[in-house]
């Protein structure tokens, strides 16, 4: 299996340090509203690559934390704490907004078949280990107090900017567009390790410290709660590419720093739904959520085919033409699916494994979900039967996760009542008779009752279901 690894800038074979287990850490949402569509791109194809890790027989533990204190609303470490500007948009504790959003974020993970990590952490609850780290790092000497708050030191690294080939010019927080910059760091790349004076007086949630009650920076958090889940190593961090610098270029610096030895060896980073202004964001425009796309007619799952249908490493432009164009090709892809769902036979194994191969050449070539799809498409055209037909979808869709077998059963059954619902009402009479006829055991009038039936263009089938009509 080959992943784009943003550290490298290369698709790298993946394996992992430790044969048959994968340590794997995705950014988790800071809960302060709802998650707009353009986060949950990146959340369905961190879900897709967990789920093809297990496919291919590794043992995955995942961990995902939820930022519930210490984001800023600006990487330059300034801005309200993102949380406490929730809180005061709804007239509630910031623990309430991260309760009411926390459940919202995994109610929407449901929708869209996105599976629960196996540990999602809040960081309060992890306040003595980011005491713990930061204090080590100022013994070591990578971090310094200044103006009250603890700050991390880029200057005693060999190299900060990890992820690109960029000027520590076109980089520095400090002097980008918008950003005030901080006169307390001695570096203009340093960031906030822990804030204990700052113009958040207001601030909620804080803690006692050897440095003063505070509450701690944003970057910290991932590096922390990743350590104490999944130890000193890191098979692979996930994330949006917005998160690559400066969230994860810290995490990296301040990880290192701690642990004296590389940290994490594959970046897998998610690139952006845009829309035709732009990047997606919860401040401009529409505010896209799953709930809204219900509320205009759509299946979360058309949604998650939506993001298959393009690379992940590339940007996908969201138009409600796109998403049609989307919601049209899954129904004809399901009603491909619903002729084939009484296939019967046995599984032709041969055929089984040569049809997989298209399916795992895609998803081992950088995790290619859209040409994963067309190798759903492949199956339903191949010279097999439809009980391997059947059996190949099911196991692909392990991993797309689109619940294409019982979009399926759905979309057969509503044809089959809008089919009862064309009957005349003369022959559902008929029909009705012939019930009580073979309920008393007269058979003879069953029978007459059937053949008047037919002679009326209709047959009668006894399911499971019970009776069903149709045409001739």
């Amino acid at each position: 299996m080959k992943l784009y690894n943003t550290l490298t800038r290369t698709k790298d074979d993946f394996k992992p340090r430790f044969d048959g287990k994968v340590s794997m850490y995705t950014c988790g949402p800071t809960v302060y509203h709802y998650a707009h569509i353009g986060n949950l791109r990146s959340y369905i194809m961190e879900d897709v690559l967990e789920k093809y890790f297990r496919y291919v027989g590794y043992d995955v533990k995942r961990v995902m934390n939820i930022t519930d204190v210490g984001h800023l609303s600006s990487d330059g470490d300034t801005g309200d704490d993102k949380m406490l500007k929730g809180a005061k948009r709804e007239n509630k504790t910031v623990m309430e907004i991260a309760k009411f959003y926390t459940d919202a974020f995994f109610a929407d993970c449901k929708k869209l078949n996105i599976k629960m990590p196996d540990v999602v952490e809040p960081a309060t609850s992890c306040i003595d280990e980011f005491i713990r780290v930061i204090s080590s790092l100022i013994e070591k000497g990578y971090a310094y107090e200044a103006g009250g708050n603890i700050y991390f030191d880029t200057s005693k690294l060999k190299k900060y900017y990890v992820f690109n080939d960029f000027t520590e010019e076109d980089l520095a927080v400090g002097v980008r567009e918008g950003v005030e910059e901080d006169s307390n760091k001695r570096n203009k790349a340093d960031f906030v390790l822990w804030f204990t004076k700052s113009k958040f007086d207001n601030q909620e949630l804080k803690w006692e410290s050897p440095w003063g009650t505070g509450y701690p920076g944003w970057h910290i958090e991932c590096s922390c709660i990743s350590m104490k889940n999944l130890g000193d190593y890191l098979d692979i961090h996930c994330g949006g590419i917005d998160n690559a610098f400066p969230h994860h270029t810290n995490e990296i610096a301040q990880s290192e720093a701690y642990l004296g030895h590389e940290w994490c060896n594959y970046w897998f980073h998610v690139h952006h739904l845009n829309t035709d202004g732009g990047k997606m964001s919860k401040s401009k425009g529409e505010f896209l959520t799953v709930s809204l796309l219900e509320e205009k007619g759509y299946d979360p799952l058309v949604y998650r085919f939506f993001c298959l249908q393009s690379h992940y490493r590339k940007s996908l432009v969201f138009s409600y033409e796109n998403l049609d164009n989307a919601a049209a090709a899954y129904e004809k892809l399901t009603a491909k699916i619903a002729s084939i769902l009484d296939g019967s036979g046995d599984v032709d194994n041969a055929k089984f494994e040569e049809l997989k191969k298209g399916f795992t050449g895609a998803m081992d070539n950088d995790l290619n979900t859209a040409l994963a799809v067309t190798a759903v498409y492949d199956v339903l055209k191949a010279d097999t039967n439809n009980a391997t037909k059947l059996a190949l979808i099911k196991d692909f869709d392990r991993v797309l996760s689109i619940g294409l077998i019982e979009a399926a059963e759905k979309q057969k059954a509503k044809t089959a009542e809008a089919a009862q619902d064309d009957i005349p009402e003369e022959v559902k009479a008929l029909v009705e008779q012939r019930k009580a006829a073979r309920k008393e055991k007269n058979f003879a009038l069953a029978d007459e009752l059937r053949d008047k039936i037919a002679e009326m263009g209709y047959v009668i089938t006894e399911t499971r279901e019970g009776t069903k009509i149709s045409r001739k």
